[in-house]
């Protein structure tokens, strides 16, 4: 039997607003708080192997959609009078079928009812943290238990460098 993919469409202005590092962010640099969302998110896509799409809202600013990919994960940025909250509806309903499952991360009620409309499920800006931060732990935990057992043979690296091959593996 094949296993059923999931994606996360990621509502990214909503989020920042409701994640309290990213709001704290926000006030300094709204494109550094973007950048640590994807960075976030990209984490995310690596421990779960779920397909994450940030969209940020281009609302009101003039031009195309703008699409590309960051840490691996698809960044959509809306095209001009363009909600975030109409791509969405849009993905879900392009990419809701019997193989794949939707989730959508926003705390917007008004999206809320209009994904769950076209077969998307949702997951509130809480809920996402509080599964980011779960993940977080066991990433933590599996680099100290791997650390713990590596071999006396191998050569010594310094904690900089270990960081570095840790963003290469996982696609930074």
């Amino acid at each position: 039997m094949v296993n059923k993919m999931n994606i996360l469409l990621v509502d990214g202005y909503n989020i920042i607003g409701a994640w309290p590092e990213l709001q704290k962010l926000k006030q300094k640099d709204l494109g550094a708080a973007r950048d640590r969302l994807i960075e976030i998110m990209a984490d995310y896509q690596g421990f779960t192997d779920d397909k994450v799409i940030v969209i940020f809202d281009a609302y009101g600013v003039k031009g195309l959609e703008k699409k590309y990919r960051h840490h691996k994960v698809e960044v959509i940025f809306t095209k001009e009078n363009e909600t975030a909250d109409e791509c969405i509806e849009k993905l879900a309903i392009k990419l809701n079928n019997i193989m794949t499952q939707v989730y959508v991360a926003t705390s917007d009620y008004t999206e809320q009812w209009q994904i769950f409309g076209q077969g998307a499920l949702r997951i509130s800006a809480r809920e996402l943290l509080t599964k980011v931060e779960m993940i977080e732990q066991k990433i933590k935990k599996n680099v100290k238990s791997i650390q713990e057992e590596k071999p006396a043979t191998r050569i010594p690296l310094s904690k900089e460098v270990m960081e570095i091959f840790e963003k290469l593996r996982r696609g930074k």
